[in-house]
């Protein structure tokens, strides 16, 4: 398992845009993949998207597909990704979560394996 640092969120206007960034601590197996999940008030943790690092392969679930873009920083030695969001609207409000694991599948179905990990979230709100 790695660390993961996330960064980000916070109240937006619904309509605007926000990005989250997220840095796992060391290349690893465990960080083949690095992506998001978000749970909204009273509903269960769903899989946003994942980037594969190594290729740059993206992943969505079907429910986001259109309005999110991750993709990676390209620095040496820099294992991070970007999550961008565009045209928010109040149901994007949720708790963010940062995921690496083996894979991207994990991440999109939210069930990680015994070697990914999640950093502790982070609160967007979208207000009108």
């Amino acid at each position: 398992q790695v660390t993961l640092v996330g960064s980000g969120g916070g109240s937006v206007q619904a309509g605007g845009s926000l990005t989250l960034a997220c840095t796992a601590s060391e290349f690893s197996d465990s960080s083949n993949c690095i992506g998001w999940a978000r749970q909204a008030p009273g509903k269960e943790r769903e899989g946003v998207a994942a980037i594969y690092i190594s290729t740059g392969s993206t992943y969505y679930a079907d429910s986001m597909k259109g309005r999110f873009t991750i993709s990676q920083d390209h620095s040496k030695n820099t294992n991070t990704a970007r999550l961008q969001i565009h045209g928010v609207t109040p149901e994007d409000t949720a708790v963010y979560y940062c995921a690496a694991d083996l894979g991207c599948g994990s991440i999109i179905s939210a069930d990680l394996t015994p070697y990914g990990s999640w950093d502790q979230g982070t609160q967007v709100t979208v207000y009108s």
